[in-house]
């Protein structure tokens, strides 16, 4: 894992989403552009973020009053930019070499592409952003 760093916001946010869910965010990415905040939440504790019928990240979103995105982290890079990329279903994820950058193919059906990129292309750019800060992957290509 490569070395992220969080500004102030973010550190706000991080003790803010604890304290409420009870899990353990290990990044949070403050989205201005999209009006968004994506927490990194340690391996198993998506559950707990959620809460039961959403309850947790419900109240996250009331006392941030911004859409609240939650991802789990992996130590393997391939199941990290699957699960960055819920709901679409990612058939399958290479991670290869073009010159010196780390690149990683990302495979999905044709009808959800779409939903792999997201709208103006938000998706991607948030698995964009979140490969490089976690697992030094320097660009993500959807195929």
């Amino acid at each position: 894992m490569s070395e992220v760093k969080i500004n102030t916001d973010g550190i706000r946010y991080i003790a803010l989403f604890e304290n409420t869910t009870g899990a353990t965010a290990m990044d949070c990415l403050v989205d201005d552009e999209n009006n968004r905040v994506i927490f990194v939440v340690k391996s198993g504790d998506m559950g707990i973020a959620i809460g039961k019928n959403g309850e947790h990240i419900n109240r996250v979103v009331k006392n941030i009053g911004r859409h609240v995105e939650v991802v789990e982290y992996s130590d393997d890079p391939k199941t990290f930019i699957k699960g960055l990329l819920q709901p679409a279903n990612v058939n399958d994820v290479k991670i290869g070499y073009k010159g010196d950058r780390r690149i990683a193919y990302v495979e999905v059906s044709t009808k959800e592409k779409g939903l792999a990129i997201g709208r103006n292309g938000r998706n991607i750019e948030k698995v964009k952003l979140l490969a490089k800060r976690h697992h030094d992957i320097d660009d993500v290509t959807i195929k």
